[in-house]
């Protein structure tokens, strides 16, 4: 099989070696070269193109973000970007998600080899994903966390009762999504009107990161979007997005939904889980909800899409054809939990169906 081939572009001389012992010694993974700036990279293209880059984002001579765009513009590229996670860091890094990067890596502050140690099966994850990735769809996620236990949704939910099942004029639309999710979720909710159902979201992305991508998705749609707080009401015209971190679960009191955010295991290796969204929904909505499921790597939400389902949800998975990695999508697909696939332009009009049901 032939090798992932990865160039490095990290000003820092200590990542640039810390990530190359890294990567090279993972199975299949080669690093080629590892330069101090994106003119030394373009410099390394002209004579070999890399399968794979691992940038920085903060540089001297060109930023990150800069060579990111005139990348995906020319010639588009899988890039994991590895950036330090600070307040000012996030809303960076959020940029580089809109501008095609399609995984995040936290970048240490401090001590390299405790990071050589708790972030190499993180950092090998995203690579391998980042070389499977169709980036040419992408319009310009956040790498998968460290390989644990796989947990289901049973270790967030608490013990199912009686379901509320009554129909209402209350409609909810819940998404779950990871690679290329960042791209593909605006899409989506910037051709949403402002009266459309109230959308609840789950995106693989980590801590910090949430906030400032609810920020930059609010000022770009017509939809109201923000970080999901606990007991914020599921509004039409809002969108929420479940904090990184933190797992979100859909409630209902009456005929009116609210999310819990909580604590918790990961679920399926993540948190926030698409799994435990769906699931929730399931409960909680029943028949008076849209379960989407798009574009990512994995199987989280495949069994909480089924459980929707079989409650009287409608369900959509995005097609693959307009996926960045037709994993999860797929994996529902498997399970009989999708009832229709469509393009990723067509999602917001089933959005939109909801209004009249």
């Amino acid at each position: 099989m032939k090798p992932i081939n990865v160039m490095i572009v990290d000003d820092s001389a200590v990542v640039r070696q810390v990530l190359s012992a890294l990567l090279n010694a993972a199975p299949g993974i080669t690093v080629t070269h590892a330069v101090a700036n994106p003119l030394l990279a373009m410099e390394r293209m002209k004579t070999q193109w890399p399968d794979v880059l691992v940038l920085d984002v903060e540089m001297p001579k060109m930023d990150g973000i800069t060579f990111l765009r005139k990348l995906m513009a020319e010639r588009p590229t899988p890039v994991v970007i590895c950036s330090t996670l600070t307040e000012k860091g996030a809303q960076t890094s959020v940029e580089a998600l809109t501008a095609g990067a399609v995984a995040i890596i936290t970048k240490p502050r401090l001590d390299l080899k405790q990071f050589l140690h708790d972030s190499s099966d993180e950092l090998v994850s995203a690579v391998r994903a980042a070389a499977g990735a169709r980036v040419g769809k992408l319009a310009g996620r956040p790498a998968p966390p460290p390989v644990t236990a796989k947990l289901n949704a049973d270790a967030v939910l608490p013990p199912e009762t009686v379901r509320p099942m009554t129909a209402t004029t209350e409609r909810v639309v819940a998404i779950g999504t990871s690679t290329g999710g960042t791209q593909a979720l605006e899409e989506v909710l910037t051709s949403l009107p402002r009266v459309s159902p109230g959308i609840v979201v789950v995106q693989h992305m980590p801590e910090k990161f949430t906030a400032a991508f609810a920020a930059r998705l609010d000022s770009v749609c017509e939809v109201r979007v923000k970080e999901a707080a606990n007991n914020d009401r599921v509004l039409q015209g809002q969108v929420l997005i479940a904090p990184g971190g933190k797992h979100m679960l859909l409630r209902r009191t009456g005929a009116q939904y609210f999310v819990e955010v909580v604590d918790g295991p990961l679920v399926n290796r993540h948190r926030p889980s698409v799994d435990v969204l769906f699931r929730s929904a399931a409960r909680a909505a029943g028949g008076n909800a849209l379960g989407v499921i798009m574009t990512g790597m994995g199987d989280d939400g495949a069994a909480g899409l089924l459980e929707m389902l079989k409650a009287g949800a409608r369900t959509v998975a995005q097609d693959e054809a307009s996926c960045v990695v037709y994993g999860m999508p797929k994996e529902a697909v498997k399970k009989g939990a999708v009832e229709k696939s469509v393009p990723l332009n067509a999602i917001y009009r089933e959005i939109l169906q909801q209004l009249q049901y």
